[in-house]
């Protein structure tokens, strides 16, 4: 098989509510995926029952080529999953830390100095090793969780949202480390609610209220936008905002800061919804025509999926 992850309508619900469902997914070894979307789209659901922490209540998946159902052992010593609140252990050190990791994975010792100097160097941390983990700051706290989840060399990676929370400098740090261990060799299959870094993913799956909305490279999601997208300086973005999604509906209309992304047929319709703003008193600095961001796209998918 060559595909590290294939999922073939896979669902899961918890009291009759369905969180995934009907989830038709194919992630080919080498490849870093990422699956977007905001809280409660069932990112967090699909990575558990992909990692078998959590069987499903309908379809089938398969990773490193063995069932969720059934191959859950094989699966375990070809994989890491690094959750949201990842087991780290504050009155351990760094690399006590990775010891205990490389102990649960039985990790041979002869192979433990060598891994755990190369992890370390990967993400920064030589020079913490013996630091407490309770004192470590958040950004280099997931950079322990990455490396421990990895000392045991895995296939394929899971990591359900690990730069949330995190500051701009670490999030840098933190892929840099992923493209790193991708150059290795390892899948990766990432979950994140920031949009710009769905940019960073080489496919990217758009998660809405447990349905796959759009699968396919950033680019092409991109380019697959129709029209024109043009971006709006208002003195009142809130109201610009209001009136065009109004008038045009709320797939069109995005607002990012103080300024309106607007999703137009043709430059014509610019012009319709400038003179809609003049005659409702707001007032445009500039517009300009713009490649349209993750963002763009995420809220014309979710917008027209429940229009």
């Amino acid at each position: 098989m060559k595909e590290a992850v294939v999922t073939r309508g896979l669902g899961r619900s918890f009291a009759g509510e369905w969180a995934v469902r009907g989830l038709d997914l194919s992630i080919p070894y080498g490849e870093i995926f990422g699956l977007v979307g905001p809280d409660g789209a069932g990112k967090t659901t699909t990575l558990r029952m992909l990692a078998g922490v959590l069987a499903q209540s309908e379809g089938e998946a398969f990773v490193a080529g063995f069932p969720i159902n059934g191959g859950e052992e094989e699966i375990k010593r070809r994989i890491a999953y690094m959750s949201q609140r990842f087991g780290l252990y504050g009155d351990l050190s760094v690399e006590e830390n990775m010891y205990f990791y490389a102990d649960l994975y039985q990790v041979p010792q002869r192979e433990r100095g060598k891994t755990m100097d190369r992890l370390l160097g990967f993400s920064n941390l030589t020079p913490f090793r013996k630091r407490l983990a309770r004192n470590l700051s958040g950004g280099m706290k997931q950079k322990l969780g990455l490396a421990c989840a990895l000392i045991h060399q895995p296939e394929v990676l899971f990591l359900d949202e690990p730069t949330n929370g995190v500051d701009p400098i670490s999030r840098r740090d933190f892929w840099r480390i992923l493209y790193n261990m991708l150059k290795e060799g390892v899948t990766i299959v990432v979950s994140t609610a920031y949009l710009d870094e769905a940019e960073r993913c080489a496919r990217v799956g758009l998660l809405d209220q447990g349905r796959l909305l759009l699968c396919d490279t950033p680019q092409k999601l991109k380019a697959g936008l129709p029209g024109q997208m043009y971006e709006l300086e208002s003195e009142n973005g809130r109201k610009a905002r209001e009136v065009l999604a109004e008038k045009l509906g709320q797939q069109r209309v995005g607002l990012f800061g103080g300024r309106v992304h607007l999703a137009t047929d043709n430059e014509q319709q610019l012009q319709q919804a400038l003179s809609w703003l003049a005659e409702e008193g707001v007032v445009v600095y500039a517009s300009r025509r713009i490649v349209p961001s993750m963002e763009d796209v995420f809220i014309q998918a979710v917008s027209g999926d429940k229009a």
